[in-house]
């Protein structure tokens, strides 16, 4: 297994490759999936893939590294560092959208880490890690009364971004769906429903109809 010829290497650089193996993973599944089937997937032998990577996990590794980076990206981006938290929030459901939806093959493979494996446990705490840093965002906009406080916060980033993770199994490119009009509907199902001035209103909502009926009743 010697250093391939310069013919060999020529079609493939390292990015191209982890392409290949991100399509390789998705479709036969990590465990099932070798790098000879990566390998016969690029056109290239072999020894081809062992001159760019070290390994099968160096692959996985870096194939949701890509979808790491630019989460974790996101947390840096001047609209997460000021302003209101629930609009900081909001921002970062928005991006995440954006980042599953033009990188729908690294998130996909991302959410379909199990564990098996030490890199695959090293993946999945780096999920837990950026699980635990939008619960904070979460828990600063309970602080500031922006998000009723009745919900754990870590439950409820569960729940949303659950929501935006089934994205990586259901949306199509080619579909008529986009990543603002997504963005739109999951405000409305997870903001709307959890927003304390919107839990106000509600109960004041409520409250009126009480009044209305018990008014009725004693006439």
């Amino acid at each position: 297994m010697g250093r391939p010829s310069a013919k060999e290497r020529r079609p493939y650089n390292s990015d191209a490759i982890l392409d290949v193996a991100v399509r390789v993973f998705l479709e036969r599944g990590y465990d099932g999936a070798s790098l000879d089937d990566v390998a016969r997937a690029a056109g290239i032998t072999k020894a081809s893939v062992y001159y760019h990577v070290s390994s099968k996990e160096e692959l996985l590794e870096r194939g949701v590294g890509r979808a790491f980076d630019a989460l974790y990206a996101v947390l840096q981006e001047p609209r997460v560092r000021t302003g209101p938290p629930i609009e900081r929030l909001k921002h970062i459901v928005k991006r995440t959208i954006d980042i599953t939806v033009t990188m729908l093959p690294e998130v996909a493979l991302l959410l379909r880490v199990r564990g098996n494996t030490r890199a695959e446990k090293r993946i999945l705490e780096r999920r837990r890690e950026f699980d635990h840093l939008i619960a904070r965002f979460v828990a600063r906009a309970q602080r500031a009364g922006e998000l009723r406080r009745d919900l754990d916060a870590r439950l409820a980033t569960r729940l949303v971004f659950g929501m935006l993770n089934s994205i990586a199994e259901w949306y199509r490119p080619e579909g008529r769906l986009d990543a603002k009009g997504i963005a739109e509907a999951v405000f409305r199902i997870a903001f709307e429903g959890v927003e304390a001035g919107r839990l106000r209103a509600s109960c004041k909502s409520t409250e009126r109809l009480i009044t209305i009926d018990r008014r009725r009743g004693d006439k």
